[in-house]
């Protein structure tokens, strides 16, 4: 999710902690329980700071080894110990449970978007997505907000919160119902297709539809259970050749193909006499646009002259980013 859904289930969850007699009856520990869900909520995304060296590297391990099986042990430890520092009067145990509650409620909802997690590191470096829940989903933040907002004028906040919660269980096992139905309609629309991905928009209804077949991928939208395909592909497996091979070596390259589950391929002689390379998440079409590619350009030794990989929403942006 979203940092700012981070943000407001962490303070819904400090809420929902006063049921927890410990915390309740000693301000200390409810100061102390509340900033560990806080930092808890957020600690998993501090990779984020992998912006700051480049796309390939942020996209290649950002909900990685942050948000792993270790990393959910470690954060709630890191948190519990500092806070104890802050507050040492208050109770370190109870610190601790709602912290680890907090990080692993974090990877948890996670795992429900498109862009997923490697949530069962070191067992497996698999990206765990089950593209059911947009990154941002407005009816879980709105919820939330009222919940909170109801929480601010004096509504009592356990009742509260467990009523918020109650009702996104059942908004999830809804999401979880309507994401097998619009599979189902998909593998009605294209009868042979073989792995169906889905990419839930902020929109209740809508999705975004990428499909393989034996020989084909597909490109769509689904508006509930009606399945329009915009886009038809030839599957073409990488060449292999000194080229593909010298591309698939790039940074930016490897990121991209660690990422994506479902891309295509093109390539085209420049001006300049360089050979441009480019990989195409299917995944992602939006206004007759594939914006998350991956581009390199390389010269008749092969050697990468300049490279990218991220989101671009215009050619005008993406040559700047390739000069």
């Amino acid at each position: 999710m979203d940092t700012g859904t981070h943000l407001v289930m962490s303070v819904a969850i400090s809420g929902l902690a006063l049921a927890d007699p410990v915390v309740a009856s000693h301000p200390a520990t409810f100061a102390a329980v509340a900033t560990g869900i806080i930092l808890g909520s957020q600690a998993p995304d501090i990779d984020t700071i992998l912006k700051l060296r480049n796309n390939a590297v942020y996209i290649r391990h950002h909900r990685g080894i942050t948000h792993s099986i270790p990393a959910v042990i470690i954060w709630p430890l890191l948190i519990t110990l500092v806070l104890h520092l802050l507050f040492p009067s208050a109770d370190a145990l109870h610190v601790w449970i709602w912290a680890f509650g907090a990080v692993g409620l974090h990877v948890f909802v996670d795992i429900f978007n498109a862009y997923g997690t490697q949530a069962v590191r070191p067992f497996s470096k698999k990206w765990v997505a089950l593209g059911i829940i947009n990154t941002f989903d407005p009816i879980i933040f709105g919820l939330h907000v009222v919940a909170i907002a109801a929480w601010a004028f004096c509504a009592p906040p356990v009742p509260t919160m467990a009523t918020l919660y109650v009702v996104l269980i059942g908004y999830y096992l809804v999401r979880i119902w309507l994401h097998r139905a619009v599979i189902t309609a998909v593998e009605n629309t294209v009868p042979d297709a073989e792995e169906v991905i889905l990419s839930p928009t902020r929109y209740f209804l809508q999705y975004r539809v990428a499909a393989n077949s034996k020989t084909h991928h597909y490109v769509g939208r689904a508006y509930g259970r009606s399945i329009t395909i915009y886009d038809k592909f030839k599957i073409e497996p990488l060449p292999k050749t000194p080229l593909f091979d010298a591309v698939l070596k790039d940074e930016n390259f490897k990121s991209f193909v660690s990422f994506s589950p479902i891309y295509r391929w093109e390539m085209r002689m420049l001006k300049n006499g360089l050979q441009e390379i480019r990989l195409i998440d299917l995944r992602y079409r939006s206004n007759n646009r594939y914006p998350f590619v991956a581009v390199a350009h390389v010269d008749e030794e092969y050697n990468i002259v300049r490279s990218y990989t991220g989101w671009i929403f215009s050619e005008e942006k993406l040559q700047s980013k390739l000069i």
